[in-house]
């Protein structure tokens, strides 16, 4: 919207150059004529006219006087243009300075989001660090109680696993079996 409203001013811009122009033209004509006009009623101010000199020139009086109408009403279209032009180009100007100023604060939004966010994750990070410490000491304590629960079973299976070997005294009768390794 800003590369169109940039150009839309350009456009304004010269447009009201054009017509300043233009309007330095009429000015000059207008100038021109009244000097003119001035002139010859100087310059017939001693003369007295006939009544078909006074006719002639009645017309070409008349028709200055159109002119210089024509030429004041394009004088005034012209004001109004430019003043509806002025109006426009402050307008846009509001509307350029409006952006701007939203561009800026969007601009300083998005350099400040990166700290934002480490902020946000190191809250975040810090929470999961204290879970994983705890964790981490509730394991610990659960080896230790595993390896103390190992120790008291290892121990009670060696007093109840006594072995039970056949006696060898010589008051049996019955000789004792041993087993023979030969079919190994």
């Amino acid at each position: 919207m800003t590369q169109s409203s940039c150009v839309d001013m350009t456009d304004h811009q010269a447009e009201i150059s054009r017509l300043e122009a233009e309007l330095d033209i009429r000015d000059q004509l207008v100038q021109q004529l009244s000097q003119e006009l001035f002139r010859l009623v100087k310059s017939n101010a001693g003369f007295v006219p006939q009544s078909e000199d006074l006719a002639e020139h009645q017309i070409e009086m008349n028709a200055l006087r159109e002119q210089l109408r024509g030429i004041e009403k394009q004088i005034d279209f012209y004001q109004a243009s430019l003043t509806e032009k002025d109006a426009e180009i402050s307008q846009l100007r509001q509307t350029v300075e409006a952006l701007t100023d939203r561009s800026r604060m969007l601009e300083q939004v998005v350099q400040e989001l990166p700290e934002v966010y480490r902020q946000k994750f190191a809250d975040r990070l810090l929470s999961v660090k204290q879970r994983v410490a705890e964790l981490q000491r509730e394991k610990l304590q659960l080896q230790a109680e595993l390896q103390s629960v190992t120790y008291r079973l290892a121990l009670r299976s060696r007093r109840s696993q006594r072995l039970e070997l056949p006696s060898l005294s010589p008051s049996d009768e019955q000789p004792v079996s041993l087993p023979s390794f030969s079919h190994a």
